[in-house]
């Protein structure tokens, strides 16, 4: 439960902002921090976040 409401403190709508925005450029220690807990209570962000990667490795593997 404890992890649930600590996983809150931004919402999935800026958890997926701070995720697009991360690949870019470096988020500061306190965005991360926030993101990580954020990613740890919600599976459809953490999701989203996997994509986002997925995305981005198939990217670099098609300009070679």
């Amino acid at each position: 439960m404890i992890r649930k409401a600590l996983g809150h403190l931004i919402s999935c709508k800026e958890a997926t902002r701070l995720v697009s925005r991360g690949e870019d450029a470096r988020l500061s220690f306190l965005q991360r921090a926030l993101l990580r807990l954020h990613l740890a209570a919600c599976a459809a962000c953490a999701r989203f976040e996997q994509q986002i990667r997925l995305l981005r490795m198939a990217m670099h593997r098609y300009r070679e």
